[in-house]
């Protein structure tokens, strides 16, 4: 079974690339082997480490009519995947901005 995991393009993610360390989204119900397994599947690179992180829905009020009392619900939990890759191993995530050509 084959896992989806997709990158975090945000700029903590993109100062850790330059340590070999890239973050991904992955499924809550998804275990470090298998986001390994995916990542090295999807990206055709060897996977040394991966630390995973649950971050918990933050509660949100809703309202629910104009005089009646507002509501509270969360978002959905997000599951965060640090991969560290093997020395020599890199992916293109984030793309170097072209150099515009002198006139």
């Amino acid at each position: 079974m084959s896992i989806l995991v997709t990158p975090r393009a945000t700029e903590k993610a993109y100062g850790l690339s330059a340590k070999n360390v890239y973050v991904f989204n992955v499924p809550t119900s998804a275990n470090k082997h298998q986001v390994a397994e995916a990542v090295a599947e999807q990206y055709g690179v060897t996977v040394a480490n991966v630390a995973t992180a649950v971050q918990s829905g933050k509660a949100v009020r809703y309202s629910r009519g104009k005089n009646r009392y507002p509501g509270t619900t969360s978002r959905k939990d997000t599951k965060k995947a640090y991969v560290t890759l093997a020395e020599g191993s890199s992916i293109q995530m984030f793309e170097q901005p072209a150099e515009e050509e002198k006139k």
